[in-house]
């Protein structure tokens, strides 16, 4: 993949637009890509001023001060996809799982032991159309009397709907405007993580996203715009530190802004930072560090406003003062897995 290192902005340009954020003056993609660049005192800054944007909206809401969980059980209905992300340590190959999905029984099994633990959502995550590429996910759902994946997904949301009283949250990847319209009514909400806008991680050799056709990124923002047609509550959000610049940062926030403003259906929107993991194409990869991840969720914070929900993964990083101190008004989700 080419070299897209960008200049640095500078201090200047940082004091400008903290300026301009504290004042709640409208920042362009450039004064957000300089804010992301904070650190040390003018770090302690974006995160005050993004942190009393959290805290107007906590008022507003009626719960002041309080940042809040969902306690939710994590279903894998499967763990095969057809793309082939470089980072991804959740996807694999057939012959290392026991089944291509999850039974019926077994999906049951892990809700009501999660209802029993206090949990309220069914969080269904999976790959993209493993069907698709996998000769054995096609055999299991043949042999079932299933057509795709969705199908399976949609039958399963409602026995855990029915049967368990839990809320599906689901997770399915890439979905069309008549995917979206036929499990709304199975789901409480939705989610796809839009990570970034960045199309030639995607588009070039030796890009995170290169060989994964669920990655381009206009696939993924027309995901966005249709959920919102549709009327999905949904989640989204970025992954940082796969090789993206800051203005492409900057720029992907910006998208997810324009559509939870066209629509207003992006309930939450989540700041992951990549980490390097053995056994994955980009293991020699540098993390992303504890202060990028935070420098982001507050500028997050301040380009969406008080409105949708913020969070950084928990489960990401290593307990951190400056994560904790970052101003997201989720903690996200407490998973039973």
């Amino acid at each position: 993949m080419a070299d897209h290192t960008e200049a640095r902005p500078t201090e200047a340009s940082l004091r400008r637009a903290l300026h301009r954020a504290a004042e709640g003056r409208a920042l362009d993609v450039d004064e957000a890509a300089a804010l992301l660049t904070a650190r040390g005192e003018p770090l302690d800054q974006l995160l005050s001023v993004a942190g009393d944007i959290r805290d107007a909206g906590l008022r507003d809401a009626g719960r002041p001060g309080v940042v809040t969980f969902s306690k939710n059980v994590f279903i894998p209905l499967t763990r095969l996809c057809r793309d082939r992300c470089h980072y991804c340590t959740f996807a694999t190959v057939p012959h290392r799982l026991p089944a291509a999905f999850l039974e019926r029984d077994e999906v049951l099994q892990i809700a009501r032991d999660g209802a029993a633990q206090g949990c309220k959502e069914a969080l269904f995550t999976l790959g993209d159309r493993p069907e698709e590429r996998w000769p054995a996910a096609r055999e299991w759902l043949h042999e079932r009397g299933y057509d795709s994946t969705l199908d399976y997904v949609r039958a399963s949301a409602i026995a855990v709907l029915e049967e368990t009283g839990l809320l599906p949250h689901l997770n399915p990847g890439v979905l069309s405007w008549a995917d979206l319209q036929r499990l709304k009514p199975v789901a409480a909400s939705m989610g796809m993580m839009l990570e970034t806008t960045a199309t030639r991680l995607w588009s070039e050799p030796g890009g995170p996203h290169y060989g994964s056709p669920d990655k381009e990124p206009a696939v993924r923002l027309r995901v966005l715009e249709d959920a919102g047609r549709v009327g999905v509550p949904f989640t989204t959000g970025i992954l940082i530190g796969i090789g993206e610049t800051l203005t492409e940062r900057a720029d992907s926030l910006f998208a997810i802004r324009r559509a939870a403003r066209q629509y207003g259906h992006i309930q939450e929107v989540i700041v992951q930072n990549f980490r390097a993991k053995p056994d994955t194409a980009m293991r020699g990869m540098p993390d992303a560090e504890l202060h990028d991840l935070a420098a982001t969720v507050a500028v997050a914070r301040i380009l969406l406003g008080p409105g949708p929900a913020s969070r950084h993964r928990p489960t990401s990083s290593p307990a951190s003062t400056t994560c904790c101190c970052a101003p997201a008004s989720t903690t996200g989700a407490a998973c039973r897995r």
